[in-house]
C-alpha cells in the first residue's frame, strides 16, 4: 500500500494537476467510479490505476477488470488518493491514462459540432455529454481551446467523453473547408442573422460553428457559413450560455431528423 505523498509514483500522478505535465507525459487523470468504467466499457488504455482499501472491497469487479487494463496497479491510503485527486472529495479511485488513444474519426456525416477557442471546461464537458445524448456525430475543437482531457472536461461529460467522436483542429477553417467539399452544409451562430435555427433543414449533413464564451464566432470563421442563425432572445439579454446554445440546435435537428437521429 503506497502511503507517503513523497513517493515518486505519488508526485508523478500529482502532477498532472497541470496542462503543462500532461502535454509532458502524455498522460491524463480520470478521477471516480463512473469515468473508470466508462473507460474499461470501451476498453481505454490505463496508465495507472490507484484505490483506496474501502473503494476496493465495494468494488471487487471493475477493479480486476482495471488491473488487467493498466500498466500498474496500487492501493493507497485515503489521504494520498486526496492529494492525487484534483477533486475535494474524490470518491475512492484515481487513474491515469494516454492522451489520444481514441482513434474514432469524426465523421462527414450527420450533425457535428465545430468549437472554436471555448475556454471554460465545464461547457466542453456539458457540450460533449448532450452531443452523444442527442445523437450527435463528433466534434471538432480549434487548438486554442481547452484541453480535450482536462479533469473538469471529463467529469462535466459524465463519461460520454469516451462515447462522442471527438477531435482537435490545427486549423479550424481548413477543416470547415473540408467539411464543406465533403457536402456538409455550414451553420453558424450569429446574433445578427436573421433567420432562426429552427429555419434550417437539418435533414442534411450538418456542421454547427460554435464560438467563444465571450468573443462568440470569429468574422473569418463566421464568413465561410452557408446559413447564419440566430436563437431568439428576450429583450436586453445579450447572449446564450455556449451549452445551452449547442443543446437547442442538437435538438432541434433531432427533432427534425425524427427516429432516424443525428448520426444519420
Amino acid at each position: 500500500m503506497l502511503t507517503s505523498l513523497q513517493n515518486p509514483l505519488v508526485k508523478e500522478i500529482r502532477k498532472l494537476h497541470s496542462t503543462k505535465e500532461r502535454h509532458r507525459q502524455q498522460q491524463f487523470l480520470l478521477e471516480g467510479t463512473h469515468l473508470l468504467e466508462e473507460a474499461c466499457a470501451v476498453n481505454y488504455p490505463l496508465a495507472v490505476v490507484c484505490c483506496t482499501p474501502e473503494w476496493q472491497a465495494h468494488h471487487t469487479s471493475l477493479w480486476e477488470v482495471a488491473c488487467s487494463r493498466c500498466d500498474r496497479a496500487e492501493i493507497v491510503t485515503p489521504e494520498v488518493l486526496g492529494a492525487i485527486a484534483t477533486t475535494v472529495q474524490p470518491d475512492g479511485v484515481v487513474a491515469t491514462a494516454r492522451r489520444g488513444k481514441i482513434l474514432t474519426q469524426v465523421p462527414f456525416s450527420g450533425v457535428v459540432l465545430a468549437l472554436e477557442t471555448i475556454q471554460d471546461p465545464g461547457n466542453l464537458g456539458t457540450i460533449i455529454r448532450t452531443a452523444a445524448a442527442a445523437g450527435a456525430s463528433g466534434l471538432w475543437l480549434s487548438q486554442d481551446s481547452v484541453d480535450l482531457d482536462n479533469p473538469k472536461v471529463l467529469r462535466a461529460s459524465a463519461g460520454q467523453w469516451f462515447r462522442l467522436a471527438t477531435a482537435v483542429s490545427e486549423d479550424l477553417p481548413a477543416t470547415v473547408q473540408l467539411c464543406q467539399a465533403q457536402g456538409m452544409q455550414i451553420v453558424a451562430t450569429l446574433p445578427t442573422a436573421t433567420s432562426t435555427y429552427w429555419e434550417v433543414d437539418w435533414k442534411k449533413p450538418s456542421l454547427i460553428l460554435l464560438g467563444n464564451e465571450g468573443a462568440g464566432l470569429s468574422a473569418n470563421l463566421a464568413a465561410m457559413a452557408d446559413q447564419q442563425v440566430k436563437i431568439p432572445l428576450s429583450p436586453g439579454v445579450e447572449s446564450l450560455n455556449v451549452a445551452i446554445a449547442a443543446a437547442l440546435m442538437l435538438y432541434e435537428a433531432q427533432r427534425q431528423l425524427g427516429e432516424k437521429g443525428l448520426g444519420a
